[in-house]
This record gives C-alpha cells, structure tokens and sequence, in this order.
C-alpha cells in the first residue's frame, strides 16, 4: 500500500466552489480500481491549504488514476479555482 499527500492552495473566495468539485473527484476516485481510502485536511494556519491524504493498493493504482482521462478532466476545472500548482508526494512505509 502507499499514501498519496496532495497539495493544493486555493484562491480567495474560491473555497465553496473548490469544495464541490473536490469532493466529485474524491467520489469518483472512490470507484477506481485500487484506491483504498481518502480524506481531506485544512491547515489550521492557513485555510486556502488543503491537503488530500489517499491509501492505493500500488503505485500502479495511483498511476492509472493520475493519468486517466477522468483525473484529467476533473483537474481542469479544479486547476481554475487554484493560485498555485498542486504538488503531490508519493509515500511509502520503510
């Protein structure tokens, strides 16, 4: 298994409609073919910082869903609603 931490900073007054389109592609990564588990976090400091931590039975799995068609579409209109890059950090257990 691996944790995926994504990173995103969302822009000023954007937060309700970041949130709803958040939670569709969270939703949809539910069905996919090795995703285990997801939830997303604010930073107490900072509340344009959101973080999505997500469990995948393989790099594989994460792969497949980051390269999809779907993700791909679905970041579209995530990446309008962001005032910087998402940055994603692929971790496993030592």
């Amino acid at each position: 298994m691996i944790r995926v931490l994504i990173e995103r900073h969302i822009a000023a007054t954007l937060e309700s409609a970041y949130e709803k389109e958040s939670r569709l592609l969270l939703q949809y990564a539910v069905s996919v073919p090795g995703f285990i588990s997801g939830e997303t976090l604010v930073d107490a400091n900072d509340i344009h910082h959101r973080m999505t931590l997500c469990n995948w039975r393989s790099i594989t799995d994460w792969d497949n869903w980051y390269h999809s068609d779907q993700r791909k579409e679905m970041m579209n209109e995530l990446n309008l609603m962001m005032d910087q890059e998402e940055k994603i950090t692929i971790l496993q257990q030592c």
